[in-house]
């Protein structure tokens, strides 16, 4: 294909994907409504337990409502259109790969899409717990209030589940390098101790400190994760060794 062809492509390609991204976002702009009831059940349940009516979450402009539905249906719309704009950026992409890449790419995201489904699960079970445990640090005088803004609130959320999401997909890049040839099974495998460090820091940083549990639950999937990547790559070392040429005997 010529450089015009590639970009006619290319513009045939972004056109489908922008339309997928577009009804994916209509089909959660009429569920964003059970999405902010979802969001806002934790904010709900420490209302109850105090017994007030100074625990809401705050929209405190004219558009906030429709500003933060819009995100909502942005944010699932991506999701809910993966499939589609997915297969477009394969589809342009996938002729100029050999055999081999393709194979690789295939497994990679085989393996990426369901830990970083698995990983947006468990950020949204620690979630309700972070909100609770950090309203604990509110004083409950008389005259104070906890009106959680709208924007800042989801903002929260939205990082909290992509920061938790993308973590689990660490190992998967850590099996990517090995199969590069940029590092070795053994070598990941001996930095299992700096590892656990880092991970046990991310899981404290990702989760309030007076909630243990889920600092701890983070942080042994992330381990577990870990491990899986290093055995992964030992077992892919093994094969290449076994693949390669014996040299001439001396």
């Amino acid at each position: 294909m010529s450089f015009a062809q590639h970009l006619r492509e290319l513009r045939k390609r972004l056109f489908i994907a922008a339309a997928g991204l577009i009804v994916g976002m209509v089909i959660a702009f009429i569920i964003s409504g059970p999405v902010i009831d979802l969001l806002s059940q934790p904010i709900a349940r420490i209302a109850a337990a105090n017994g007030d009516t100074y625990t809401a979450l705050n929209f405190n402009t004219v558009t906030s409502g429709f500003d933060m539905r819009m995100r909502i249906a942005f944010s699932i719309g991506l999701i809910i259109s993966a499939p589609v704009w997915l297969w477009q950026l394969w589809a342009f992409v996938m002729p100029g790969l050999t055999r081999k890449e393709i194979r690789y790419t295939i497994g990679f995201m085989a393996a990426a899409i369901p830990l970083f489904a698995g990983g947006l699960y468990v950020g949204w079970l620690i979630m309700p717990h972070m909100v609770e445990i950090m309203a604990m640090f509110v004083p409950n005088n008389e005259g104070v209030a906890r009106f959680y803004d709208y924007s800042t609130y989801y903002d929260f959320v939205f990082k909290l589940l992509l920061v938790v999401g993308v973590s689990f997909i660490t190992p998967v890049f850590l099996v990517a390098l090995n199969l590069a040839g940029v590092m070795s099974g053994r070598t990941i495998l001996r930095g299992w101790r700096v590892a656990i460090i880092v991970i046990v820091v991310f899981a404290a940083a990702a989760t309030p400190a007076a909630d243990v549990t889920s600092m701890l639950l983070l942080a042994g999937i992330l381990c577990v994760l870990y491990f899986a990547a290093a055995l992964l790559s030992l077992v892919f070392d093994r094969r290449k060794a076994k693949r390669a040429p014996v040299g001439p005997a001396a």
